[in-house]
Parts: C-alpha cells; structure tokens; sequence
C-alpha cells in the first residue's frame, strides 16, 4: 500500500510540473528556442528516439556511468576500510583526499583528458573521482560504527580477519553503504556528463553541448530529462537493493 501511494505520488508530481511548464510556456508566449511547450519536447524525444540517435548517446554515457561507478565504489571502499582500522593511515592520507576532493571536477576534467586521452577512460576517471569522496565517508563512519562488543564476539568464537570481516563488519556497514552510494550514483551521472562536456564527440553530455550550440532547446530538454530518468531509476535499483539486503533492520 505504502508503495502504491509513493508511485502515484510521484506520477502527481510529475504531472504538476509538465501542467506548470506548460502554463508557464503558453501565458509567457516563448519562443521554441527559449522555452518550448512539452509536447514539442515530447515530439522531438520521439524523433531522436525512433531514429536511435537518443539510445546511441545514452548507452555510451551509461557505459561511462556503470565502469565510474564500479571504480570509485571499489577503490572508495578499499581505502575507507584500511582508513577506518589503521588510525595513522587515516592522518597521513586524509587531508589529501581532502584537498582533491576541494579542487571542482570542471577544473580536474580538461587535465584528466590529458593524461588519459579523448576516450572512454578520461571520462570514467571523471565519474569516479566524482563518487569517490562520498563512499569514503560512508565506509569510515560505517566500520567504525560496528560495536567493540560484537568484535569481543567474534573473538570469543574464534573467528579469523575474512570472517570478521565477512560476517560483522560488512553486513553492519550495509546501512551506512548504502545511504552514501544513493548519492554516489546520482553524482556518477553529473561526473559522466561533466566529462562529456570537456571533450566528447558522443553521450548525452555531448548532446547536450551540440543542442546549446545550435540552440535547440526541445534536444536539450530531451538530454536533460534522459539524464535525470537514468539518475531516478539508478536511485531507485540502490533503493530496491538496500530493501532486500538489509531487511534485518
């Protein structure tokens, strides 16, 4: 039932804000390129998606997005855990982290595709380091927030360091894991797009660059709300996943 209110309190949401923009678009009497009615958007979205242009640029960016994910959250989780178990590794290497993580991805992304070139790999370094600093977090506070009462446990039983590991301390950092990638993935997709907008010659982040210079607003509207149906459905598989592996909360 809870889950039947939600749906359609998002299909009201959204139909709020097409009513809106269309209000707003008829009253104000815009121009196409200014802000177009929603369903010269809709025909245009039609257009690019029968024609293959639109899945063509999407599956790139969502290539991007899947192998940026995978990187940050390993490399992220890695660290996170030695950080949070070895207390003078966490002083030595967390003000770096830091640091890089103060420095904008717009800025770091035109120096990642120099060091690694025009293709895939500049912009799935780009989504990584984007996701990366959020998952670090959510490791250290997870591990440490595993009660010194269940490690005694553990010991009591005789456990070694891969069963510890596998059968407290992951399972009890799950919650806090989970919180931290919801917002790793929907930052993957600014990190993909903001690659794509450095140097790209496809993607929806390239899509989007092409419709601004030929001031196409309806292809424009159309990349936008491609990149934010690929976020709300990445949200919603983390979500599904938090729900079947950590029901014994």
């Amino acid at each position: 039932m809870m889950n039947l209110k939600r749906y359609l309190g998002m299909i009201f949401s959204l139909i709020t804000i097409v009513a809106l923009w269309k209000a707003i678009a008829w009253l104000g009497h815009y121009p196409s390129f200014i802000l177009p009615q929603p369903e010269e958007v809709a025909r245009r979205f039609w257009v690019v998606l029968t024609n293959g242009s639109l899945l063509f640029h999407a599956r790139v960016t969502l290539i991007e997005i899947a192998a940026g994910l995978g990187l940050g959250l390993s490399s992220a989780f890695v660290l996170g855990y030695f950080l949070a178990k070895i207390p003078f590794l966490e002083s030595y290497l967390t003000p770096l982290v830091v640091i890089s993580q103060s420095m904008p991805v717009v800025a770091l992304a035109p120096l990642l595709v120099i060091w690694f070139g025009f293709g895939l790999a500049s912009k799935i370094a780009v989504c990584a380091l984007t996701v990366f600093f959020p998952v670090l977090v959510g490791t250290i506070v997870s591990i440490r927030s595993v009660e010194k009462d269940l490690y005694d446990l553990m010991r009591i039983l005789s456990a070694n360091r891969w069963q510890v590991f596998w059968l407290l301390e992951l399972p009890a950092s799950l919650p806090y894991l989970m919180g931290s990638l919801k917002v790793g993935v929907t930052l993957s997709v600014i990190g993909a797009v903001v690659g794509e907008f450095v140097a790209a010659d496809r993607g929806l982040g390239f899509l989007v660059n092409l419709a601004r210079g030929l001031f196409d607003t309806p292809l424009l509207f159309v990349a936008l709300s491609s990149l934010g149906i690929i976020a709300v459905v990445l949200y919603f598989a983390v979500t599904v996943l938090e729900k079947k592996f950590i029901k014994w909360r």
